[in-house]
């Protein structure tokens, strides 16, 4: 965790950062996909691993499928998935399909795929088992920060939130988890207002392309009574929260992992005076989506 003087002084609370952009495959999503992997049987896991990503899931599935002896494993992109993802994907060993016109289409085709081969399916949000590895990340905000007072989580399929929320309420109940999606795909707050999961949603194009897509059936049924809120942010605010995190504290932060800190910039939650830990969900993004943003705001 590392505290942010200059953001804090510009939001008006006590910012910390919990770095998940400093994972080894630079997102959090190694968490759930190593837990996964850890719960097969070997049996289970001699048929292989499949899963839909929109990049990050996937370089943590190909981790674990190394890290539990070299496992096969096939990972489905959807055509929108930035070029640097993608080619960190072909680094590690597996088989990479990038297919689908989005995630939900990219999702369709990998279980059909997963189906037909009798593989494991390996889903990033709609599993008890990747919901509770994400949960890892609460366990660790509290430990290090027990008297925090408020949680901004990045929304995209809802595992995160999920676990990071019961993991964080079982510790302190009166922690307030808050979801922060992109206005591109606003599944999980439209699904936290209407009171229905909407688990399929066709996203707007978004920098912020890790959070797109429809939001669980599972998580909804997690986040009840557990968080207070998802905010809504636009284009515009991620890309200046993405330029922030690099101005002020040299961290390099994709567009689903700077959306906690854009919600604090442009006041869509009021959270001045309190003590706030803003989850950087993951750290890949293209150089030349940095070098546009930064072009943007210098000329």
């Amino acid at each position: 965790m590392e505290y942010s003087p200059f953001l804090s002084r510009k939001t008006g609370c006590q910012l910390y950062l919990k770095l998940e952009n400093w994972q080894k495959t630079g997102s959090f999503k190694v968490r759930g996909a190593t837990n996964k992997v850890a719960t097969l049987s070997e049996v289970e896991r001699v048929k292989g691993l499949v899963t839909a990503s929109s990049g990050n899931h996937g370089l943590g599935v190909l981790f674990a499928a190394q890290a539990f002896g070299g496992l096969e494993a096939a990972i489905f992109v959807p055509q929108t998935t930035p070029r640097g993802k993608v080619e960190r994907l072909h680094l590690l060993p597996g088989k990479l399909y990038v297919k689908g016109k989005g995630y939900d289409e990219a999702d369709t085709l990998a279980r059909e795929f997963a189906e037909e081969r009798g593989a494991i399916y390996v889903h990033a949000y709609e599993d008890p088992e990747a919901i509770a590895g994400q949960g890892t990340v609460g366990l660790e905000i509290m430990s290090d920060l027990p008297m925090v007072e408020a949680l901004l989580v990045p929304v995209g399929g809802g595992g995160l939130i999920s676990g990071v929320a019961i993991a964080a309420k079982m510790i302190n109940p009166q922690v307030r988890v808050i979801g922060v999606q992109s206005e591109a795909s606003p599944s999980g707050y439209l699904s936290l207002r209407d009171g229905q999961p909407y688990e399929r949603y066709e996203a707007a194009p978004t920098i912020a392309e890790g959070l797109a897509g429809g939001f669980g059936k599972l998580p909804f049924e997690l986040i009840k009574g557990r968080v207070e809120e998802i905010a809504i942010v636009t284009e515009e605010e991620i890309r200046a929260a993405v330029l922030a995190l690099l101005e002020s504290d040299q961290l390099v932060v994709e567009g689903s992992g700077a959306v906690g800190v854009a919600a604090l910039l442009f006041e869509k939650v009021d959270l001045r005076g309190k003590k706030v830990v803003a989850l950087l969900s993951g750290g890949n993004i293209d150089a030349g989506l940095i070098f546009q943003i930064m072009k943007e705001r210098y000329g």
